[in-house]
């Protein structure tokens, strides 16, 4: 029935998120894993379509415990949730070591601190939301505020040994376009890809979601740095949404499943320090459902990440790209992780963001006379070069050091009020 199969005469062999593979009328296979139990019978949801199956088809135990095998080569490759390549080249290597595609985060009390400043690539997050190695941050924006731009000069310039980005629930048209024109050659050649589109079912896209940190947790223990980006949590979330819905979940906030709320804090551990030298920094894009940040999956998110960066779009639609509130957004290692000169800089630099910010409606309507406030003056002189300053083009790209050294170049220019 829709998504759900029905087995019978295995069901005590069984338990949760056990493979089962069923055999189609015509010879075929298809993979497929318990999600549920009924009436004494088990609940299963396939990886693939159920053409051919139907009653009296044979359903056989497959492995118990999925796991993946990467290595090296695996670099510049795209592959699929269950670890094939798709981009038409030649079968992968398997690696030596098995790992599993549900793996649990390292325990809290061996996991190393977060490192080191990490060079993002953007002016407005490099200075304002400054990330450290191993930290995880989330990208909250609406439909076409220009998320996936961000994403894609992400995943072109931040600092890393290895990319392992996950395209989750994403539109086809779209893979081709990320993988030639934004990542590119040399991006690609330190990067593995997992996709799963939109149109794959519910179990391929949330597994795929699976696949990314387990490679990032492999090159993880090689002790690499590496950056795991995921485009989105959101897809991830309504793909164990319709699992849980079809295994016989009570709907809660928005019609999301509790399995939801507790598979997100699963998944999201995984990535940041381990046990020893190597980190996963995590970058996941979050979808804002009619531009309310507060909806369910975003509000969970951000109680699990270390950071949020906001883009929002009365930004985008007054033309400053990559349309980020620097005002709303936040990331957990600052100010620790900066110098005291930088954080001056950052504090005022926001002191005039802000005062701009309250006054911009009076701003507009002429309602504001100079010299009535020397803040909210010098916040009208400033602002301009402000916004400049965080406006990006999507192949541009600025260094940690060029951020903070435009900042101040800014900043040291005295506004003339008197004759302004």
């Amino acid at each position: 029935m829709g998504l759900l199969v029905e087995i019978g005469g295995i069901q005590r062999q069984l338990s949760i998120g056990s493979r089962v593979n069923l055999r189609a009328r015509d010879g075929g296979k298809v993979k497929c894993e318990v999600v549920g139990f009924r009436d004494d019978r088990a609940l299963l949801m396939p990886f693939g379509v159920l053409e051919g199956i139907g009653i009296g088809c044979k359903a056989e135990i497959a492995e118990r415990d999925p796991v993946v095998f990467p290595n090296e080569s695996w670099l510049g490759r795209v592959v699929n949730a269950m670890g094939e390549p798709i981009d038409g080249g030649p079968p992968l290597k398997s690696g030596n070591r098995a790992v599993p595609f549900r793996n649990a985060p390292p325990p809290a009390h061996t996991r190393q601190r977060v490192g080191e400043k990490i060079d993002l690539g953007v002016r407005a997050l490099n200075s304002f939301v400054t990330c450290c190695r191993g930290q995880r941050m989330g990208i909250f924006a609406g439909s076409g505020v220009g998320k996936s731009v961000l994403f894609s000069m992400l995943a072109r310039n931040t600092a890393a040994d290895i990319n392992v980005i996950g395209l989750i629930g994403e539109r086809g048209r779209e893979v081709q376009e990320f993988i030639k024109d934004d990542l590119g050659e040399e991006g690609l050649k330190r990067s593995i890809v997992v996709v799963a589109t939109s149109d794959e079912s519910a179990l391929m896209r949330r597994q795929a979601a699976y696949l990314t940190l387990s490679l990032a947790e492999y090159f993880r223990d090689e002790d690499r740095d590496v950056l795991c980006l995921m485009d989105s949590v959101t897809r991830f979330a309504m793909a164990q949404r319709d699992i849980g819905l079809s295994g016989g979940e009570p709907p809660t906030s928005k019609g999301y499943t509790p399995t939801v709320f507790s598979e997100l804090p699963k998944l999201l551990e995984r990535a940041g320090p381990g046990s020893g030298k190597g980190s996963i920094t995590g970058l996941f894009t979050v979808l804002v459902e009619g531009d309310d940040h507060n909806e369910p999956i975003a509000d969970a998110v951000r109680g699990i990440l270390d950071g949020h960066i906001v883009m929002e779009r009365q930004i985008a639609e007054r033309g400053r790209y990559p349309a980020i509130n620097v005002l709303k957004s936040v990331s957990r290692t600052m100010p620790g992780c900066n110098s005291d000169n930088e954080n001056t800089l950052i504090s005022k630099a926001k002191q005039y963001l802000s005062t701009y910010d309250d006054m911009a409606e009076m701003i507009r309507l002429g309602a504001y006379r100079q010299g009535a406030d020397p803040l909210v003056d010098e916040a009208i002189h400033f602002f301009p070069m402000l916004e400049e300053f965080m406006s990006q083009g999507k192949k541009d790209r600025a260094s940690l050091s060029e951020c903070f050294a435009a900042l101040s170049e800014i900043l040291a220019q005295q506004p003339d009020l008197e004759t302004a």
